[in-house]
C-alpha cells in the first residue's frame, strides 16, 4: 500500500505583487495585523539566557513611577466595578425577593374565600334583658353587651385606644410600614417578639376572619384582609366594628360589655380614666384585667395617659385630673341576684323565638326594686343567723296574682354558686302542701267550721305524729291547718283519697310529679319553690289560675315584635272556696305557726318543715303578691332550730313589708279582715306595668267580718267527726314523724301499701 504523508496546511495570506517582487502603488494586500480581532499571542519559548543576564535586561526597562495617572486610572475602574457589581446584584436580588414574595401572597392567598365572597360576619347577638320599668337588668350573649355607634359612646375611648394602639391610623393604608419597621427592630434587639407592629386594622381582620396563630401564612392574609378593610370600609368605620368586638377581658366583647363589666355602666358614660384602663387593657386583656390585677391595670392606664398626653388628645387639665381621680371599679359583675333571672330568661327564649340571630330586647316582668328587696331579705337572714344555725342557702319568688314574676332570688350569691334554688332545685315541702290537701276535703264538701278528732293515728304501718307529739283532741279544720296538726291532714288525705289530693295540686299549678300516698299529706313529693308558689295564686287571686312567666314581649333593636305574651287565665277554683282556703291561710298568720310573718296588711299562707329541719318553707300571700321563701343547705344537711315559722317567715315579712309600702291595702278574696293604715312608698316606685300598682284579678265576694261561710256553703259540710269504731287507733310504738316532717319518697308506696301494712 502505498502511505499518504498528510500535508501540513498553512494559511495563505492573499497578495497582489507585480513579477518583480515590487508593489506598484495600485497594489493591495492584508496582513494578519490588519484584521478587526487582535492575533493570537504567540507563546514564548523558554528563555535560553542565565538568571543574571535576564536581571540585566530587565534593569534596562523604566518602571513607571507609582501614583503615576495610569496606577490612579486602574484603581478608579476596580472601585467602579464593583459598586457596579453591587447594583446590578442587588437589582437582581430584588428582583427575585419580589417573585418570592408575590409567589407567598398568592399561595396563601389563593387559601382565602374569594374576594367577591369576602364579607364582614355578622357579631354574635346580644341579649338585652330589662325589667318591668324599661331599666337594664343584664345583657347575655357571647358578646356581653350591645354594639354602641362611634358617635354614642364616651369619645376617650376612641382616643386612647388609638392613642396606645395605632397612633397613625387615620394615615395609614391599613399596613403601617413605619410602626412594623420599628417593631422589626425592637424585636431584633430583644432576640425574642416583643411587640407586633399591627395597626387596628390588622387587629380586626384577625378578630373577624382568621385564628389567633402566629404564623407567615397567617400573617399574610392578615395584610390581604386589612387592606380589603380598608377599601371597602371608611376609617370610622372600622374603627366602630373593632371598638365594638375586641375582647377586653372578663368574657366582655366590645366597650358597652368592658364597661358594664368593669364599672357598671354603658360606654356612654365612661370617663377619661376609665378609658384610658380599657385602653390599657388590649395589651393583655387578662392579664391586665382589673379583676385579677387591679394594680397592673391601673399602672398600664397611666402609660395610656401619658401617651395621650403627649399626641395632644388630653389638656394638662385633663391629664392632671385623671390621674388625681383613677377609675374606681364596680363590684363584682357575677354577683347580683338579678343574674338568676337572666339565667331563666336565656333558658325559655329559644322555645318562644327560636334560635337567637340577632340582637333583641327582651321585656321582663321582673321589677328591680323588689329584686334588690327579696336579696336583701335572704342575705340579711343568712348573715345574721346562718352561723349558728348551720343554714348557708335561702331562695325567694315573688308572683303576682296575673303570673307575673316580680322577683325571683335563686341563692345567697350568684358569684359563689349560679345554681338556681328557686327553679331547679326539687325538694320536699313538708306541711306547705297542706293547703291543697284541705281544698280537697272542702271541694267534698268540708268547711272551715268542720271538726275532727286531733289524736294520734295509725294507717297500717304509718303513723304521723304532730310536733312534740301534742295532740287537741276535737278541732277545726281552719284550727288544725292554723297549727299545722299533722294528724288531721293525714285524715283528710284518707277520706278524699291520694289521687284527688294529687289532681287538686295539679291543677293548681303543681308540676313535679307526685305519689299518691298518704304520706303526701305531709309533703313528701318534691317541687319547686317557684312552682309550689305558682300553685297559691289561685288563692290571692280568688280561685284564677296564670301560669307563671318571667318574659312580657321580645322585640328586635328596630322595635319589631317577635314574641308577645297574650293575657290568659281560666277559673280553677270557686269563690267560696277561695274564700275559705283565705279565711284558714290567713290563721295561720295571725294565730299559728307563721305570726313571724305579720306584718300591716291582711296576709295568708301556710310554713312547711321536713324531717329533721333540712328545708324550712313559707308561702304566703296578699291580694297583691304571692311570695314563697325557703331556707335549708345544698348536701341536705339539718338546720339547727329553724322551722318554717322562724327564718322564712321572718325574711318573707322584711321583703312583703319593702313590697307593700305605699301600695293600697285590699282585703283577700273572701273575707274582710280588720282594718291597718297604710304606709306611704317611695316615690317612683314600680310595683306593677307602667308603674301603677297592682290590683287582684279577682277581688271574690266579701263577707262578714266573723269570717261566717259564703251563702249556700253549709250544705258541703257532709263529713263529721270519724265514729268511734272507725279504723283510726293510735300509735303504739311505731316511730312517729315530727310535725311537718314526712317520709322520704322511697319509704312510702301506694295508699293501698300503706293500708295494707306492706
Amino acid at each position: 500500500m502505498f502511505s499518504r504523508r498528510k500535508k501540513r496546511k498553512t494559511r495563505v495570506e492573499p497578495r497582489f505583487e507585480d513579477r518583480g517582487g515590487r508593489k506598484s502603488a495600485a497594489d493591495f494586500s492584508v496582513t494578519a495585523a490588519d484584521r478587526a480581532a487582535p492575533p493570537p499571542a504567540r507563546k514564548r519559548k523558554p528563555s535560553s539566557k542565565k538568571p543574571g543576564a535576564k536581571a540585566a535586561s530587565g534593569a534596562r526597562r523604566k518602571p513607571a513611577a507609582r501614583g503615576s495617572s495610569g496606577g490612579r486610572r486602574r484603581t478608579s475602574g476596580r472601585g467602579r466595578g464593583f459598586v457596579r457589581g453591587f447594583v446590578y446584584w442587588s437589582f437582581i436580588a430584588c428582583i427575585w425577593g419580589g417573585v418570592a414574595l408575590a409567589g407567598i401572597i398568592a399561595w396563601y392567598g389563593a387559601q382565602l374565600p374569594s374576594a367577591s365572597a369576602w364579607a364582614v360576619p355578622d357579631r354574635p347577638p346580644n341579649v338585652k334583658i330589662v325589667a318591668v320599668d324599661g331599666t337594664l337588668v343584664t345583657n347575655r350573649g357571647a358578646t356581653g353587651g350591645a354594639a354602641v355607634g362611634l358617635h354614642e359612646m364616651s369619645p376617650y375611648i376612641p382616643k386612647a385606644v388609638i392613642a396606645i394602639e395605632d397612633r397613625r391610623y387615620f394615615s395609614h393604608f391599613g399596613v403601617d410600614p413605619i410602626g412594623l419597621a420599628r417593631a422589626m427592630a425592637r424585636n431584633v434587639m430583644a432576640g425574642g417578639l416583643v411587640q407586633g407592629g399591627s395597626t387596628l386594622t390588622q387587629q380586626l381582620a384577625k378578630n373577624l376572619f382568621l385564628t389567633p396563630e402566629r404564623t407567615v401564612g397567617r400573617k399574610v392574609q392578615e395584610v390581604l384582609l386589612a387592606l380589603w378593610l380598608e377599601h371597602e370600609y371608611s376609617k370610622e368605620q372600622i374603627l366602630e366594628l373593632y371598638l365594638n368586638r375586641v375582647y377586653f377581658g372578663s368574657g366582655s366583647y366590645g366597650v358597652e360589655a368592658a364597661a358594664r363589666r368593669y364599672f357598671g355602666k354603658s360606654a356612654r358614660d365612661v370617663s377619661l380614666p376609665e378609658a384610658a384602663l380599657l385602653a390599657g387593657l388590649l395589651k393583655a386583656p387578662s392579664r391586665l384585667s382589673p379583676n385579677r390585677n387591679p394594680e397592673r391595670a391601673e399602672s398600664r392606664a397611666q402609660v395610656v395617659l401619658s401617651v395621650m398626653r403627649e399626641q395632644g388628645l388630653v389638656s394638662d387639665t385633663e391629664m392632671t385630673a385623671a390621674l388625681a381621680s383613677p377609675a374606681a371599679r364596680a363590684n363584682r359583675y357575677w354577683s347580683g341576684a338579678h343574674h338568676y333571672v337572666a339565667d331563666a330568661v336565656m333558658e325559655e327564649l329559644p322555645q318562644l323565638i327560636g334560635e337567637v340571630r340577632q340582637d333583641v330586647i327582651v321585656d321582663t316582668t321582673v321589677d328591680l326594686y323588689l329584686q334588690t328587696a327579696g336579696e336583701t331579705a335572704i342575705r340579711a337572714a343568712i348573715a345574721e343567723h346562718g352561723a349558728e344555725r348551720d343554714v348557708s342557702q335561702g331562695a325567694l319568688v315573688a308572683i303576682d296574682p296575673a303570673g307575673a314574676v316580680r322577683a325571683m332570688v335563686g341563692g345567697v350569691d350568684y358569684a359563689a354558686s349560679q345554681f338556681d334554688r328557686a327553679s331547679q332545685a326539687k325538694r320536699q315541702p313538708g306541711s306547705a302542701f297542706k293547703p291543697f290537701v284541705y281544698l280537697a276535703a272542702l271541694e267534698a264538701g268540708a268547711l272551715p267550721s268542720s271538726v275532727r278528732n286531733d289524736t294520734p293515728v295509725r294507717f297500717g304501718n304509718w303513723a304521723p305524729e304532730n310536733y312534740r307529739g301534742k295532740y287537741h283532741g276535737p278541732v277545726t279544720l281552719e284550727t288544725a291547718l292554723s297549727r299545722s296538726l299533722n294528724s288531721v291532714a293525714a285524715q283528710l288525705i284518707m277520706e278524699s283519697g291520694a289521687g284527688t289530693v294529687v289532681r287538686t295540686a295539679q291543677k293548681m299549678g303543681i308540676a313535679s310529679p307526685l305519689k299518691a300516698n298518704a304520706s303526701l299529706s305531709l309533703g313528701t313529693s318534691e317541687v319547686t319553690l317557684y312552682e309550689l308558689t305558682s300553685a297559691y295564686v289561685p288563692f290571692a287571686s280568688g280561685g284564677y289560675r296564670a301560669d307563671p312567666h318571667l318574659i312580657r314581649r321580645v322585640t328586635t333593636m328596630e322595635g319589631e315584635v317577635l314574641y308577645e305574651r297574650k293575657d290568659s287565665r281560666s277559673r280553677v277554683l270557686a269563690p267560696d272556696l277561695a274564700g275559705m282556703m283565705n279565711q284558714m291561710m290567713s290563721q295561720t298568720v295571725r294565730a299559728g305557726t307563721a305570726r313571724a310573718a305579720q306584718f300591716d296588711h291582711p296576709a295568708a299562707g301556710k310554713t312547711g318543715t321536713t324531717q329533721n329541719a333540712r328545708d324550712a318553707w313559707f308561702v304566703g300571700y296578699t291580694a297583691h303578691l304571692v311570695t314563697g321563701v325557703w331556707f335549708g343547705n345544698d348536701d341536705g344537711k339539718p338546720m339547727k332550730n329553724v322551722t318554717g315559722g322562724t327564718l322564712p317567715a321572718e325574711a318573707w315579712r322584711d321583703f312583703m313589708v319593702a313590697a307593700h309600702q305605699g301600695v293600697t291595702i285590699a282585703d283577700l278574696p273572701g273575707y274582710m279582715p280588720f282594718n291597718v293604715i297604710p304606709k306611704p312608698r317611695p316615690e317612683g316606685f314600680p310595683f306593677g306595668p307602667g308603674g301603677r300598682p297592682s290590683a287582684p284579678v279577682d277581688g271574690g265576694t266579701p263577707v262578714a267580718s266573723d269570717r261566717s261561710p259564703p251563702s249556700g256553703a253549709v250544705a258541703r259540710d257532709r263529713v263529721a267527726l270519724p265514729p268511734p269504731d272507725r279504723t283510726i287507733t293510735s300509735s303504739t310504738g311505731a316511730p312517729r314523724p315530727q310535725t311537718d316532717v314526712g317520709v322520704s319518697q322511697g319509704e312510702a308506696g301506694t295508699v293501698l301499701d300503706v293500708i295494707l301494712g306492706q
